[in-house]
């Protein structure tokens, strides 16, 4: 009988241990879903983790009404703009109507001189697409969903990044409550206190990566003896005669960090601007720098290290318990 504490740390879940292919993660957007018509989703960068004093206001606490300190992580979040509308039908991407020629994206995109205009593009209301009398405007036909392409002003930030981060971002509502509130935001720059206010989200980033690593510190299996044949760090076994094959739940060497991963259930102590209230520290956040525009400050530990993109999200599965803890911020440090 093996000892539970030298277990094997490498979950299955995460197969294929591989690199991530962007650092900004993309979203299934299908099963996440807000109350009421706006955006589901905002790109922040890292800052760092600090220590939060607050008062603890969540009912039958063992702390309520005293000052507790809570670590938490506090994530800058640029102001983001809509690039283009992309419509869905089946599942599949039907049409991409560009809307925006700003100059931040001349890095990122090859930038048009004329842009679509989205009146012209989307129906009426209360007369189909399949009807439209515009002969020279491009037909978009029937769609199940639409969404946006939106890019972040990351270079409002002390990230050390010219191009602007490109994501498509679902919005929540029926089909005509979407289009109403494109049509409304288009050119316009959306701060993240418009998309968020309280309570849970998730957080989706790229890992910190250590390149190719050993079994050992790839799925923590345990050190042999002194005495072992041909190397200590390295299981005992790959796998034994008959099959005569290797599986692939051997542990071996290769990637380690640099993987997509999910923090769920993150709760928002506070959203703010930094001209209303600022939080840099004295020279500046360590390995970061200053704070210049919105940020969040979330609850506990997330992925990455600083100046990470990260991909913020309304709680795909949200606690009643967590959702029901209320902090009133004192103090930050």
């Amino acid at each position: 009988m093996t000892d539970n504490n030298g277990i094997r740390s490498g979950s299955l879940q995460f197969y294929p241990r591989v690199r991530a292919k962007k650092v900004v993660p993309s979203v299934n957007w299908k099963p996440v879903s807000k109350d009421g018509v706006g955006l589901m989703g905002f790109v922040g960068y890292k800052v760092g983790m600090i220590s939060v004093w607050a008062k603890d206001g969540t009912e039958h606490s063992m702390t309520k009404g005293k000052r507790i300190s809570i670590p938490a992580t506090v994530v800058e979040c640029p102001v983001m703009k809509i690039y283009s509308v992309r419509f869905y039908k089946n599942g599949k991407v039907s049409k991409d109507v560009v809307v925006s020629n700003d100059k931040d994206l001349k890095k990122s995109v090859k930038l048009s001189k004329s842009v679509g205009e989205f009146k012209d593009v989307v129906a009426p209301k209360g007369v189909p697409p399949a009807q439209m009398a515009s002969a020279d405007a491009d037909k978009v036909g029937n769609f199940d969903d639409v969404r946006v392409i939106m890019y972040s002003g990351v270079r409002k930030t002390c990230v050390d990044k010219n191009k602007a981060d490109m994501i498509e971002v679902g919005v929540s509502g029926s089909n005509d409550e979407k289009l109403a509130f494109i049509k409304e935001n288009i050119g316009k720059e959306i701060l993240v206190g418009d998309v968020f206010s309280e309570g849970l989200v998730d957080v989706r980033g790229v890992t910190k990566g250590y390149g190719t690593q050993g079994p050992m510190k790839r799925f923590g299996i345990a050190l042999k003896s002194h005495k072992s044949e041909k190397g200590r760090r390295r299981p005992g076994s790959l796998a034994p005669w008959h099959p005569s094959r290797v599986t692939f739940r051997a542990p071996q060497a290769g990637q380690t960090g640099y993987h997509n991963r999910i923090s769920y259930n993150n709760l928002i102590l506070e959203i703010g601007k930094i001209k209303e209230k600022d939080i840099n520290k004295k020279g500046g956040f360590e390995h970061y720098g200053v704070i210049k525009t919105d940020y969040i400050i979330l609850k506990g530990s997330i992925p990455g290290p600083k100046k990470r993109g990260l991909m913020v999200t309304t709680a795909i599965r949200p606690t009643k318990y967590l959702a029901k803890k209320k902090f009133e911020v004192i103090e930050l440090r």
